[in-house]
């Protein structure tokens, strides 16, 4: 039988900002803190040996950023979830850090209980999408950039995907956008899936991952 407890990794160059981060899941009940690291490299190693549940990763760092870092370690433990976080707002930052496939995203001002509530929601095998980052991507969708480029992989939402993404930036969890769209709580979540895998293809999203590698995002 598995382990209820939740195993996490925090990935974060910023030593503070680590030890914050560590202080707080330390102290959450079903929570255990199994390794730290400060860059991709030691991100690779340390879930290697650790195999954490759940990795919380940071997006730049120094030596590999917590894009490629996050590919190699999906390779190596697909059974690993990770959290992509990062402070950086800019649309060139978010949609790489969507591409990287994770299986949640949060900006760092995510309040303590909704840090929480993703780590919980990606262990359990759905999907988290902070409400920040939705607005963002939702923001990109209206603004008709998605439309530009017809013939390749654009960013384009059904919408149903997008009325699911705008509550998520009203802060609604998946019981009340369920509720409010009168479907049930699963079909909420294969939406949520399919808005992630949309993002981690589309082509503004391959173009912000090669502008990180470049270090051309601002």
């Amino acid at each position: 039988m598995e382990s209820p407890i939740i195993t996490i990794l925090v990935v974060e160059d910023h030593e503070v900002m680590r030890f914050g981060l560590k202080s707080l899941l330390a102290n959450v009940d079903g929570f255990q803190v199994v390794g730290e690291a400060g860059d991709g490299r030691e991100a690779i190693e340390k879930a290697k040996a650790l195999k954490p549940r759940v990795i919380v990763m940071d997006i730049v760092m120094p030596k590999m950023n917590g894009i490629e870092a996050s590919h190699e370690i999906k390779i190596a433990l697909p059974e690993s979830k990770i959290i992509m976080f990062t402070s950086f707002e800019t649309q060139g930052y978010v949609f790489a850090a969507l591409a990287a496939g994770a299986h949640g995203y949060c900006l760092k001002n995510v309040t303590a209980t909704n840090l929480i509530a993703a780590i919980r929601t990606v262990d359990s095998g759905a999907a988290w999408l902070d409400r920040e980052i939705a607005g963002i991507v939702l923001g990109h969708i209206k603004s008709g950039h998605a439309q530009e480029d017809v013939d390749s992989k654009k960013l384009t939402l059904s919408p149903r995907e997008i009325e699911v993404l705008s509550c998520v930036t009203e802060g609604l969890t998946n019981n009340e956008i369920a509720t409010r769209l009168l479907v049930s709580v699963e079909t909420i979540k294969t939406h949520l899936k399919r808005i992630m895998e949309k993002l981690e293809v589309s082509d503004r999203t391959q173009a912000a991952v090669q502008a990180l590698k470049q270090g051309l995002v601002r």
